[in-house]
C-alpha cells in the first residue's frame, strides 16, 4: 500500500467478511479510507491466483462505466508479496445480500421487492452496454465459437463425473432433449461483450434504502462472451414459488412480490445500447442454456457426494434444484 501511494497509518477496523465466497474478504480503515481486501482460501486452489488477477483485470476496466460493482483501489499480481496468493484492494459496498437477509424496509413492501427484481436486469443491461474493446478486455476471452462450444463443453464435464467412485452416472431426465433443441435452435448471429458468468440474485448487493442493486459481485467467472448468457441465466434461476430454484434466492424468493420473467426481458431492453445487435428474440435459448449449464454444474456436487468429497445432503439438495433446472429448461421450449 506504501508502494502505491495509499494513505499511511495504523491498519483499524479490520473485519473479515462472510457470505458464502470461498475467498477472503477483510475489511478495514487506514489512513481515513475503507478497503476491502480478497485473495484467495488459506489453502489456494490450482486456478485461484489466475481467477484473482482476471477479476482485477475486468473490475479496472469498469471503472469509468455506470455498471454497479466494487471498484479496484489496487492490485498485486505478484504472488511473492502475500506468501504466494494474488490479492487486490476494492471500494467496500454498503449494501446487503438478500439472499442472505431482507431489512424491514425490503421485506415490508412488494413494490420494493418488484422493483429490485426490475433493477437486477438494470444493472445487467448496464453491463452489457460496455465495449469491451475500449475498455481494454479485447484479448481478455475466446469469443469464436463460444456458444457453438457450450453444449459439447458441458456434456464433457457431466461425462467426466463418471470418474467418481459411486457415482452411478447421471439420472437427469430430459438431459438429450434439452442439448438436442440447443444445437438445434442456436443463435445465427451475437455481438460479444462481457459475461459475468453467474449473474443471479445471490451475486448481488442492494441498498439499505431502497432497491436499487448496490453492486455486482463475485467475478470468478467472468469473460468475453454473449451476454445474453447472463440474461438467460437471471431467468433459469429467477424465484417461481414451489420450484426448487427459489431457495438460491433465500428470503427474497420466499418473500415474493418478483417481477415476472418478461417484466425482466423489457427492463433489459430498456437500454438501447445492450440490445444493439443482440436477438432478445432468442432469449428463451438462452435460458434454456443456462437452466442446462448450470444444472450440469450443480451436478457436480451431487457426484462428488456419492464419492464423499461433499456432504450427502448438500448433494441430493443440489441434484433436485438440477432437476428443476431441466424441468423449467423443458417448459421454456414449451412455451
Amino acid at each position: 500500500m506504501d508502494g502505491q501511494g495509499l494513505p499511511g497509518g495504523p491498519f483499524e477496523q479490520v473485519e473479515p467478511l462472510t457470505g458464502g465466497t470461498q475467498n477472503t474478504l477483510v475489511r478495514f480503515r487506514r489512513g481515513g479510507r475503507d478497503y476491502v481486501l480478497r485473495r484467495g482460501p488459506a489453502h489456494l486452489r490450482a486456478r485461484t491466483n489466475d481467477v484473482l488477477r482476471r477479476e482485477a483485470r475486468v473490475l479496472a476496466a469498469l471503472d469509468g462505466t455506470d455498471v454497479p460493482a466494487p471498484r479496484v483501489i489496487a492490485a498485486c499480481p505478484d504472488e511473492s508479496v502475500m506468501n504466494g496468493a494474488v490479492f487486490y484492494l476494492m471500494t467496500p459496498v454498503e449494501g446487503f445480500n438478500a439472499s442472505v437477509a431482507l431489512p424491514d424496509l425490503h421485506a415490508g413492501d412488494a413494490s420494493v421487492r418488484h422493483a429490485m427484481g426490475l433493477n437486477a436486469a438494470r444493472a445487467l443491461s448496464a453491463l452489457g452496454a460496455v465495449d469491451h474493446e475500449a475498455a481494454g478486455l479485447s484479448d481478455f476471452g475466446k469469443p469464436e465459437g463460444f456458444l457453438e462450444r457450450q453444449v459439447s463443453r458441458w456434456l464433457t464435464e457431466l461425462e467426466s463425473y463418471s470418474a467418481l467412485d459411486g457415482y452411478p452416472g447421471p439420472e437427469i431426465p430430459g438431459l438429450d432433449d434439452v442439448a438436442r433443441w440447443l444445437e438445434e435452435r442456436r443463435p445465427a448471429t451475437w455481438r460479444p461483450g462481457i459475461l459475468h458468468g453467474d449473474y443471479h440474485l445471490a451475486n448481488l448487493m442492494y441498498s439499505f434504502d431502497g432497491p436499487e442493486v448496490a453492486a455486482i459481485v463475485d467475478w470468478e467467472m467472468c469473460t468475453i462472451g454473449d451476454p445474453l448468457l447472463d440474461l438467460g441465466w437471471l431467468l433459469a434461476t429467477w424465484p417461481q414459488h414451489g420450484d426448487e430454484s427459489a431457495q438460491l434466492a433465500g428470503p427474497l424468493g420466499a418473500a415474493g412480490g418478483l417481477p415476472a420473467t418478461g417484466e425482466l426481458v423489457a427492463a433489459y431492453a430498456e437500454r438501447a445500447d445492450a440490445v444493439a445487435g443482440r436477438d432478445l428474440s432468442s432469449i428463451t435459448w438462452y435460458a434454456v442454456l443456462a437452466c442446462f449449464k448450470l444444472g450440469i454444474v450443480l451436478e457436480g456436487t451431487h457426484a462428488r457426494a456419492f464419492a464423499g468429497k461433499a456432504p450427502k445432503e448438500t448433494g441430493d439438495l443440489l441434484h433436485a434444484i438440477t432437476l428443476g433446472l431441466f424441468r423449467r429448461a423443458q417448459a421454456f421450449i414449451a412455451s
